[in-house]
């Protein structure tokens, strides 16, 4: 699959929003891999501190869960009509069998491989008057054994599905990354990978990073003026032999740089509630767009206006595709 860009340069203008039609979506094939998660909320009120502490006592009212992590990402490319499938591991346990429960009415495909000893991973926010106080991680990392069979797996289903979206948490279930870019590449898939940590040499010859403002920080340190920022991420590109890399800024929108220049695309302005899955929002939406054949600029316009929505919601949420396109037909 070929990747088409417009010519870029850093003084472009960013084209319109496109329209999609609900059968472009609906032919799109994404198939993401990564660390997937329960996400867990208790949400209650808070009338008094603690007598045992300086902490606020909250009284549980109702709670909800809702797919984390990879799985929040296929369920966001689902959401848009898209064939999502999501290739990961989870342990044998209560939260394990949640997860695949909400899988079964999200209509993702989901290959899942359990593992014993593995305890799947959950993140629980407590939340009061649309605030979250405190959130509480569960987790450790699948074996190796599971890993190398996933692998397998994994190769078997490229020709399957034209994208391949890896969504690193750092978990551990991405621990084949770099075998997992090169099978892909060589079956002509575009890969677009959502990075973590620090070692990025590791997502070598993927097709697109999606970094966020503190991610790539962390890789190629702070830059002093958009002149240097566009310096340092266009030899990190090139370094890691990128065709692109897409930077999410929050608040300033998002770059795109590739080898012709960077796009930038400014931010939508909308109340934010939440930025916790917006980076799932934002490749989910691009993986899709990129494989229902829109250009890369416009995909990534499509993109950030999905993320644009999406930090109106209260925690991990996604947009479908009626709320993607509302305001443009």
């Amino acid at each position: 699959m070929t990747l088409t860009a417009t010519s870029l340069t850093r003084t472009v203008q960013a084209p319109g929003v496109p329209t999609v039609p609900r059968a472009a979506f609906s032919r799109a094939r994404v198939l993401i891999v990564g660390d997937v998660m329960l996400d867990r909320y208790w949400f209650g009120d808070v009338n008094r501190i603690s007598p045992e502490a300086p902490v606020p006592v909250v009284h549980v009212k109702r709670n909800e869960e809702r797919l984390g992590g990879a799985a929040n990402v296929a369920l966001g490319a689902a959401s848009l009509g898209a064939q999502a499938g999501l290739l990961c591991v989870l342990g044998e346990d209560e939260p394990g069998e949640r997860v695949v429960d909400l899988l079964d009415e999200s209509g993702v495909t989901a290959f899942v491989t359990r593992d014993a000893d593995l305890a799947t991973t959950i993140k629980l926010r407590i939340v009061s008057r649309q605030q979250q106080l405190l959130r509480i991680d569960f987790e450790n990392q699948p074996a190796r054994e599971v890993l190398l069979a996933v692998l397998d797996q994994y190769r078997q289903l490229l020709d399957s599905y034209d994208v391949v979206l890896l969504s690193d948490y750092a978990k551990g279930g991405l621990t084949h990354v770099q075998p997992m870019i090169e099978a892909a590449r060589a079956a002509g898939k575009l890969v677009l990978v959502d990075p973590k940590g620090s070692d990025y040499e590791r997502y070598r010859g993927a097709t697109i990073l999606t970094p966020n403002r503190s991610e790539l920080q962390q890789v190629v340190g702070e830059w002093r003026s958009e002149d240097d920022l566009t310096a340092r991420a266009q030899n990190l590109r090139e370094s890691l032999s990128l065709e692109a890399l897409l930077l999410t800024r929050s608040e300033e929108g998002m770059t795109l740089f590739t080898a012709g220049g960077a796009l930038h695309v400014p931010a939508q302005a909308r109340e934010v509630y939440d930025v916790s899955g917006a980076g799932d929002t934002v490749i989910a939406t691009l993986a899709a767009s990129l494989s229902a054949g829109l250009p890369l600029a416009q995909a990534v316009v499509l993109a950030n206006r999905a993320g644009s929505i999406v930090v109106g919601k209260l925690g991990t949420a996604t947009v479908d595709y009626t709320e993607l396109f509302s305001e443009l037909t």
